[in-house]
């Protein structure tokens, strides 16, 4: 006889003897000695009972418990195989009652022993043994129901196991023949719950009858049996989890009693005691409107009113939180699918394809039907068709095998291609972009190149570029020069103080306005100066009157003369004119020719001549352009201390790229679809960062259920909905509305996005966004414009077909502001602003012709409100910082005005014209040699190649403003460019798509295709940009100068920070089961060491959110063609985050472009420092490429962090690899009511809820009935 083991080598001494004893019972077949066994039984139960126990005796029983179900020990065995040969009823109580002590409170692994020693199929056939008998003993019944339904949420093929053995009619006969019994029929009805989370089992009790039965037992309120009707709740909600069963709960009428009940037990449950039962009635709704014909049902009964009125009576109890959002949950699955108020959900805005592709979206969009309604479907339920399945298996073991489908596990793919895919001679035209190669700077003048250097700061030239260092306040940048305007020849009353933008703070105002005429009459311009008498008077018209001032800078050439009016004097007797707006046509060149300085003047009267144009252009337009922040108490204490003095910032220090009127001339050049007219006001004046930093804000408690509730109104108010078209691309004829009580809107200028603004309330507007041009989705991007608000009035805007299922808005992202008022006030800034900023699903339907195909789907609505800080002031939204085609064009221009020939090789070329017709620019940097002789030329020809590339995505305007502070870096004066400059050329495509840019689109170009995933095999007509870029590269592979480095800037939704996407064979191989030593794999782990210099010296970077994993699904991308068919190790995409950091010196703080130029100008820097690496006399510092321990740790497991709702982080090890360009940042957030049919709660609200009122939900069984026999599931 083998010796019971215990786990420990003492053990219990008597426990040791007595599973000694009744092991050797069990053996010899002796179990006839009844009396001996039961006596040993009764001496284990003795021990492991706890109740009525001293604290020492208590003791001894949890001891017990361990030492049978410890690992290593045999009780187990014994226990259950005594149970399943005995035949005497005390013994197997006595059994049944010790099984149940090891599986009470805190039993958790114990169950799982029990479960795995086969104790589940004992129970359930002595189950079966036992009903036998007639009648039935109550205690042994009583006992078994109780563990099973403990242990049979831990056993996964528990359910199949019940059927088989016809366990379930058993329990249903006991409950139906025991309903006066409630001590009997709780473990049944507990047990029934357990059944029923087998699909087929509850469809089977359902058709038994078991749905009428649990109404029997539960009804309106009452105190007594609270815990029967607990459990019958929850066990009716496990069965209406059924399709099947949910139809028949409706079409018995059930679901009006449901509501009846619930108002009962609300209206009495005064004292909250029964919460939980209040939780189980509403969750039986809940499941019954998981189908179309329960929301009917629901609807018709009112349903809505009910738990609206309801839910607004439990707001203001905090415990009752569980009950607001599972109401709330209900509410909006069964809101009416609303109609998107719009005619066609494609763009409003058409272009012909030279092309049509012959599959894939876009060639369905040219395929559908003139009649076809695309904005919704015929049907947008499908669930009322699904019929539960008898496999258990199959959703399981789908996401088992989705787990890893998405990483590319074909070696052969993963491997270089040698072949260039184009001939040479094909090749061969892309030698003209490369004439560095060739350059014998013949006609460069090297002996009087450090004498050029040296004196080119003599002449009047702008001053340096600036290269933007987040670290460093704005303050601390800014230069004064003290201008005497009392030695001025101007009299005292036309002084120019240019603090003019400063409002208050200044005795003498200055209001000017252009009015860019025809040439005749361009030269006749004048300004008008007031003096301190007027001042208030005509500020306070400023204010007024600034919204219809400016509302819009128009690129016609229109004749204005007529129109200039005396405004100032109108303004002062009261009576009001609207002054003409801003005219930019033809005559604007030559009169921008007299203005001097950045923005020139704002404002032009036709009242006194200033002294000066020039002058009066150079100061203004430092004003406006470069924003002087300087306070108001300190501007008074310098006027009162020197009133002569005044301060102006150093020309071109805050600004040094920006040029209004060049902007203009070059909007003028951009061709667009809608062929737009105006400029957008933050696009003229430009943007300074502002000097304080913008904090991730902490979404207010409750504050998306208060937004649903307003949503919800909308139903059960319907007489208080305005419902008011107040601007619309697709009826530009719509009237304007005039009433001054209206906000305007307008998006018709390059990049702007807005294609419908309805008025709901007052004050709350519902906008709805263009698709991107050749599509029919693609909604995130949005920029426009708002005017005629009142100052300090909440206004409200819901942008309502959003369509990404999760957002940075939830978790400290704001939107961004752009106040006209603020720049004339010497403020021209995008500032992140709104309040109660929330992002969920709303009730808008979505059509499966956007949806993938998919029916069912819905849009979602990004809200915030906004207090406008000035009256009828002029506002731009937007997404994030824009930074338009035209800038770029601006930019680039002025830094090859600024650069230094003699120090800098510089040259823009146009690789191709896009389908729009707008030049793609490519930049070619590097520094000139610094001599003619052979070895200077070797050495410039032979420098490395980086290749960078940028906004191959319109909305991800993020990845311009990287880019922009790489360009300004690589273009200034600084030793460390110097040395880049020697070490590198830069090969630079700061703009993949102009045509998506510059027609506000968010993802696509002209194509209505993703640019990004067309790098495999693009097509010169459909996708020239993607084409000619491909061909550089292809041409610099040919005659073997790959760079060294290719990197696409790009940005990123979901996830913050800034981080990198690789590529790398082993670390791809290690997310599967393919083993890497088999593939014998050889690789450079170069690839790691640029992102970790970043992660060193770059305070955005963040290097654990890096990842180095090649998908299937991004095989046609950039990063990963360039890889693969170039041949580029270090091929990078940089994702920069629209939202914020929460690692790192930018913790807790949203990104702005002062931080994502810096993150540009770091990129420089570590390209630098990856030089010194690389070196042959370098050797790489310890731990910089330490893969194996530092990250992989024998697999290398991808690293997801999981965002809380409280705005910290969760690493959690996964190998999951999603689509798109942004794998999901799994936040613990709900944005769609029907995900929370498998919670019981709405986690965008996880931190209003206490958790104690939620069960964890039981697994689904995986065996399949066809491996066992079956027995009649009913007796």
């Amino acid at each position: 006889m083998n010796k019971v083991k215990v786990s420990t080598e003492k053990g219990n001494a008597r426990i040791l003897g007595l599973l000694g004893q009744l092991e050797k019972i069990n053996l010899e077949s002796a179990l006839q000695d009844v009396d001996n066994v039961r006596h040993i039984t009764s001496k284990l139960l003795h021990l492991v009972q706890t109740q009525a126990f001293p604290f020492s005796v208590l003791q001894t029983s949890e001891r017990t418990k361990k030492d049978i179900t410890a690992k290593g020990s045999t009780g187990m065995e014994v226990i259950l195989s005594t149970l399943e040969n005995t035949h005497d009823l005390q013994t197997t109580l006595n059994i049944l009652n010790m099984l149940n002590e090891l599986v009470s409170v805190g039993g958790g692994r114990r169950c799982g022993i029990l479960v795995s020693k086969g104790g589940s199929q004992i129970l359930l056939q002595l189950l079966f043994s036992a009903s036998k008998d007639s009648p039935p003993n109550e205690e042994v019944m009583m006992q078994l129901h109780s563990i099973l339904a403990k242990i049979g949420p831990k056993d996964k093929k528990f359910g199949v196991k019940a059927r088989i053995n016809g366990a379930l009619g058993i329990t249903f006969s006991l409950v139906k023949q025991n309903l006066q019994n409630s001590k009997l029929i709780l473990p049944c009805l507990q047990l029934l719950r357990v059944y029923s989370s087998n699909s087929v089992n509850a469809v089977s009790l359902g058709k038994n009858g078991v749905v009428e039965l649990m109404f029997k037992i539960i009804g309106p309120f009452n105190r007594k049996n609270t815990s029967l009707i607990k459990v019958s709740l929850d066990t009716l909600a496990a069965l209406l989890k059924s399709k099947t069963n949910a139809r028949r709960s409706v079409d018995r009428g059930y679901l009006p009693v449901l509501l009846t009940i619930y108002i009962d037990w609300h209206r009495h449950d005064s004292r909250h005691r029964h919460v939980l039962i209040r939780k189980g009635i509403l969750t039986c709704i809940k499941n019954i409107t998981s189908i179309k014909l329960g929301r009917k049902a629901f609807v018709d009964a009112e349903g809505i009113k009910v738990l609206y009125n309801t839910s607004q009576d439990c707001l203001s109890v905090r415990t009752l939180d569980p009950l607001v959002n599972i109401s709330s949950l209900i509410m909006r699955k069964c809101f009416p699918k609303n109609r998107l108020p719009i005619p066609t959900i494609k763009s409003v805005y058409h272009f012909q394809l030279p092309v049509i592709p012959t599959s894939g979206p876009v060639a369905q969009l040219y395929n559908l039907a003139p009649e076809v309604d695309d904005v919704v479907d015929e049907s947008d339920d499908t669930d009322d068709t699904e019929v539960e399945t008898d496999n258990e298996n199959e959703d399981e073991e789908k996401d088992e095998n989705k787990k890893n489908d998405d990483i590319e596990t074909d070696i052969n793919k993963l491997k270089p291609v040698h072949e260039l895919g184009r001939s040479i001679e094909e090749l061969e035209i892309y030698k003209q972009f490369f004439p560095e190669l060739t350059e014998d700077f013949q006609a460069f003048n090297h002996s009087e190149k450090n004498h050029a250097s040296a004196s080119r700061f003599d002449v009047q030239r702008p001053g340096p570029i600036i290269v933007p260092t987040a670290g460093v306040e704005l303050s601390s940048k800014r230069k004064v020069i003290k201008a005497t305007v009392k030695e001025s020849n101007t009299p005292e009353s036309q002084q120019i103080l240019p603090n003019v933008y400063q409002g208050a703070a200044q005795d003498h105002k200055l209001l000017t306005f252009i009015d860019l005429q025809n040439k005749e009459q361009s030269k006749n311009s004048v300004n008008s100066w007031y003096s301190k008498q007027n001042a208030h008077t005509s500020t306070q018209c400023l204010n007024n009157e600034i919204a219809k001032g400016l509302d819009g800078m128009s690129l016609h050439c229109n004749n204005v003369s007529d129109d200039v009016k005396c405004w100032n004097s109108m303004c002062v007797s009261g009576i009001e004119n609207k002054p003409s707006f801003l005219t930019l046509g033809e005559a604007c060149s030559k009169t921008c020719q007299q203005l001097s300085g950045c923005g020139k003047s704002l404002f032009v009267s036709p009242f006194v001549q200033p002294p000066s144009w020039q002058q009066v252009g150079t100061q203004l337009g430092q004003l406006c352009c470069s924003g002087i922040d300087t306070d108001a108490e300190d501007e008074s204490s310098i006027s009162s201390e020197e009133p002569g003095i005044s301060e102006l910032p150093e020309p071109g220090v805050l600004q040094p790229l920006h040029d209004p009127d060049l902007y203009v001339e070059i909007v003028k050049k951009t061709k667009s679809v809608p062929e737009y007219s105006e400029v957008a006001y933050p696009d003229y004046f430009g943007h300074i960062p502002p000097p304080f930093k913008e904090h991730l804000i902490e979404r207010p408690y409750g504050v998306q259920r208060s937004k649903i509730f307003q949503d919800i109104e909308r139903l059960i108010h319907a007489n208080d909905i305005i419902d008011k078209i107040v601007y619309d691309l697709d009826f530009l004829s719509y009237p304007v509305p005039e009433d001054g009580e209206t906000l305007r809107f307008n998006s018709q200028f390059e990049s702007g996005n807005l294609r419908k603004a309805i008025q709901i309330r007052k004050f709350e507007y519902d906008l709805i966004l263009n698709s991107d041009i050749n599509s029919n989705h693609h909604h995130q991007w949005f920029y426009f414009e708002v005017s005629g608000m009142r100052n300090a009035v909440s206004y409200r805007f819901n942008i309502i077909n959003c369509e990404k299922s999760n957002s940075q808005f939830n978790y400290g992202m704001h939107p961004i502001m752009y106040s006209v008022q603020e720049a004339m006030l010497g403020r021209p800034q995008w500032i992140r602003t709104g309040t109660d900023i929330c992002y969920y699903k709303n009730h808008f339907s979505r059509s499966s012709l956007a949806a993938g195909g998919l029916k069912g789907k819905s849009y979602y609505t990004l809200t915030f409100t906004m207090n406008f800080t000035h009256k009828d002031d002029v506002c731009y939204f937007a997404y994030h910082y824009p930074y338009t085609y035209s800038t770029l064009q601006m930019h680039i221009q002025k830094l090859e005005a600024l650069h230094d020939p003699q120090q800098i090789y510089f040259r823009q070329d146009s690789i191709c014209e896009t389908l729009g017709g707008n030049p793609c620019p490519v930049l070619t940097i590097t520094s000139v040699p610094e001599s003619k002789s052979w070895e200077n030329l070797y050495q410039f020809r032979n420098r490395s190649y980086i290749f960078l590339t940028s906004r191959v995505h319109p909305g991800e305007s993020n990845s311009s403003w990287v880019m922009k502070g790489t360009l300004e870096f690589l273009m200034s004066n600084s030793l460390a460019a110097q040395n880049l400059r020697d070490s590198y050329i830069f090969k630079i495509v700061p703009m993949l798509n102009p045509d998506g840019v510059i027609n506000g689109s968010h993802r696509c170009s002209l194509s209505g295709e993703d640019l990004n995933r067309q790098w495999l095999t693009p097509n010169p007509e459909l996708h020239p940009t993607i084409y000619h870029t491909k061909g550089l590269l292809q041409y610099l592979a040919s005659i073997q100068r790959t760079p060294l480095v290719f990197c696409d800037y790009h940005g990123h939704s979901r996830k913050k920070n800034v981080f990198m996407y690789g590529c790398s064979i082993k670390e791809t191989v290690w997310q599967t089961d393919v083993s890497a030593s088999s593939c014998d794999l050889q690789e450079d782990l170069g690839y790691r060491t640029l992102p970790k210099v970043l992660n060193q010296i770059a305070p955005a970077f963040c290097m654990s959110s890096c990842s180095f994993v090649v998908e299937k699904s991004k095989e046609s991308t950039a990063r990963v063609v360039v890889w693969r068919e170039i041949g580029v190790t270090r091929s990078y995409t940089m994702e920069s985050t629209y939202c914020g950091c929460d690692q790192g010196k930018y913790k807790g703080q949203q990104i702005g472009t002062r931080e994502l130029e810096e993150m540009g100008a770091k990129f420089c820097i570590g390209l630098l420092r990856l030089k010194r690496l690389t070196s042959v006399e370098c050797r790489l510092p310890p731990g910089l490429l330490d893969v194996e321990n530092d990250l992989i740790d024998t697999r290398c497991n991808v690293t997801r962090y999981q965002l809380r709702c409280d705005g910290s982080t969760l690493r959690i090890p996964t190998t999951q690899v999603l689509d798109e360009d942004e794998p999901r940042c799994l936040e613990e957030i709900d944005y769609s009511a029907e995900s929370s049919d498998e919670q019981d709660i709405d986690l965008n609200e996880t931190t209003d809820l206490d958790t104690q009122y939620f069960d964890p939900s039981t697994q689904e069984e995986q065996l399949s009935d066809s491996d066992i026999p079956k027995r009649d599931f009913f007796l």
